[in-house]
């Protein structure tokens, strides 16, 4: 138990290193800023497959690619569902602040929104780090949480730029930062507990946390990264992402 919560605030307090970094470089460049972001997608996409889904083929039994096909679908399907019905912002830029967001809530406060964005990201991160100590071996279950806390300090530094362009304050732009590792870290012991529970969801949970980590790369990350002319750059860094995942996985 206590190593899960020390692994949940690593993951967590990871975002506030790459919330810290982004103060130290605040006029991050959009290329800059989508390479950094595809790497950190490459990292995920790695942990998603490697970490949850195929051992969620391995715990399934004879069954297994049902239950693991069913929870990547459910997991998903969830994503959607929240992306509809919370109010949140998918794009904040530099510059004139632009600002994509559902029409039904554009009289909702931006600032808010974005950081409901960041949450709503995160939070299925940290139920993956969470659910990866129910296979019992908790050398695959740090390289899920590894690759996690790896992909937030990216993250965290290029959240900092749109909220300061925004003109919210140093002090509650960090807060905010601060906020989106905590759902991080809540999220890591909600899934930690879900599969303590009973051992029989162990297949389901990892293969619901990986389907909610595809959605987040597909819907969120790529299409940020590929919106701003620098295409290639993100796609090889993607690609860097993946591999350098993959040693990890290989060598611990």
């Amino acid at each position: 138990m206590q190593i899960v919560l020390l692994t949940a605030l690593g993951v967590g307090g990871a975002t506030v290193i790459g919330a810290i970094i982004g103060f130290l470089f605040k006029n991050i460049s959009h290329k800059f800023s989508d390479i950094v972001l595809a790497f950190a997608a490459g990292i995920m996409l790695c942990a998603a497959v490697l970490g949850l889904i195929v051992p969620s083929l391995e715990y399934g039994g004879k069954y297994g690619i049902l239950v693991t096909i069913s929870g990547i679908a459910v997991g998903a399907f969830c994503m959607k569902l929240i992306d509809k019905l919370v109010p949140h912002l998918h794009t904040v830029k530099e510059g004139d602040v632009e600002i994509e967001e559902h029409r039904r809530n554009r009289s909702i406060d931006k600032v808010i929104l974005f950081v409901l964005a960041i949450a709503i990201h995160n939070f299925p991160e940290g139920i993956a780090a969470g659910v990866g100590f129910g296979t019992g071996n908790d050398a695959e279950a740090f390289v899920i949480a590894a690759g996690i806390a790896l992909q937030n300090i990216p993250e965290g530094m290029v959240i900092i730029s749109p909220m300061l362009a925004s003109g919210i304050k140093p002090k509650k732009t960090f807060l905010y930062a601060a906020l989106t590792g905590l759902v991080e870290v809540i999220g890591t012991m909600i899934g930690y507990f879900a599969v303590s529970i009973s051992a029989a969801v162990l297949p389901f949970a990892l293969s619901f946390a990986g389907g909610t980590m595809l959605y987040v790369i597909s819907d969120e990350m790529i299409p940020e990264t590929h919106s701003h002319g620098a295409e290639s750059g993100a796609t090889f860094s993607l690609i860097a992402g993946f591999c350098l995942m993959l040693v990890m996985d290989f060598l611990l």
